[in-house]
């Protein structure tokens, strides 16, 4: 969730008259079809639109997981952590918030969570999070873990990473990865010198204490250092970062898109499918602003019985901006993620 915003212009495209609409059609149809296949990753059209889902379907920064018995449980920025239920990834109820009381020491850095992570571990459900103001890096990292993952059950587990005004990265955004080996990775950040990572100790959920380092996995040193979000998976013996690139936050002034990255370390370096360094500015796109849908970002994946899904937000150019629920599948058949 970006916490810089700056203006966004939006641009609409000049209609073309019929005349020129048939010629256009008329050259495409003369173009062999390898050559079409080939530019497709480069238009908007290669994205696709988010999946059907119904009910309660306002979110932000969406995490989602999957019980044994199959029940969806997701869990999104807003007030204290926003909860809602589907039985079959389509339709949506909405719940109470995680916490029926704050965490005290909230109010050291806000009064509102944001960018949840949810997972399960070691027989109970852990969820990191972050406490912070719009455009600040005087943040925190927090923890909760609960026996159901439900409303009410969580309980607060303290403070993990925190970043200051004096900071050169922000705490915010966690995503937690445990990569095969049994180590567990805690990959944050946004805006500022980029994304970051630490490791972290399974037994207490917070950072290890005979590893402290701070490794940097994704940035943009020149121009907008706009880049957050991460998450982290492993698929075919390279570790993908995903992360969310531009504002955020600006409804259908929103030019947040999701791109990722691939290495064969954990801790980096990523690169993207041209060969060029995440923390250079490197990404390449998954999901973009496309008609209506305006401004993915805030994504997350889960390994789902049916392949991996993205689960991000977008802003509905259809209905005043406002933040709704996206899922996708990926197909990985290429050695890089592709949503359809």
């Amino acid at each position: 969730m970006s916490r810089i915003p700056h203006s966004a212009r939006l641009h609409s495209a000049r209609p073309h008259n019929a005349r020129r609409r048939r010629a256009r059609r008329t050259a495409l149809l003369a173009v062999p079809a390898a050559i079409l296949l080939a530019l497709v990753p480069g238009t908007a059209s290669a994205y696709p639109n988010p999946g059907t889902v119904t009910g309660s379907t306002v979110v932000h920064d969406p995490t989602m997981i999957r019980t044994s018995s199959g029940q969806y449980l997701l869990y999104a920025t807003g007030g204290g952590l926003a909860h809602k239920t589907s039985a079959n990834r389509i339709a949506f109820s909405a719940g109470g918030d995680a916490f029926g009381t704050r965490p005290g020491w909230w109010s050291s850095y806000a009064t509102e969570a944001w960018a949840p992570d949810i997972s399960y571990r070691g027989g109970k459900y852990l969820m990191y999070y972050a406490v912070s103001t719009f455009g600040s890096n005087k943040s925190a990292i927090g923890l909760a873990t609960s026996p159901t993952g439900l409303p009410g059950s969580w309980s607060d587990q303290g403070t993990v990473y925190t970043s200051t005004t004096s900071s050169d990265y922000n705490a915010i955004d966690p995503n937690l990865f445990v990569d095969g080996d049994g180590k567990w990775w805690l990959s944050f950040g946004s805006w500022w010198t980029g994304l970051k990572m630490i490791q972290l100790n399974p037994s207490t959920g917070k950072q290890l204490s005979s590893n402290t380092t701070r490794y940097s996995i994704a940035s943009r040193p020149t121009g907008t250092k706009a880049v957050e979000a991460p998450s982290i998976v492993k698929r075919g013996g390279y570790y993908y970062l995903f992360a969310s690139y531009d504002t955020c936050c600006a409804g259908t002034g929103s030019t947040y898109k999701v791109k990722v990255g691939r290495a064969t370390s954990v801790t980096g370096p990523y690169y993207d499918k041209s060969g060029v360094a995440m923390t250079n500015n490197g990404g390449t796109p998954v999901l973009e602003s496309h008609g209506r849908y305006i401004g993915p970002g805030g994504q997350s994946i889960l390994a789902d019985s049916d392949g991996d899904l993205i689960v991000y937000h977008y802003y509905d150019g259809q209905d005043n901006g406002t933040p709704k629920l996206g899922i996708n599948l990926l197909n990985w058949s290429g050695g890089w993620p592709v949503a359809y």
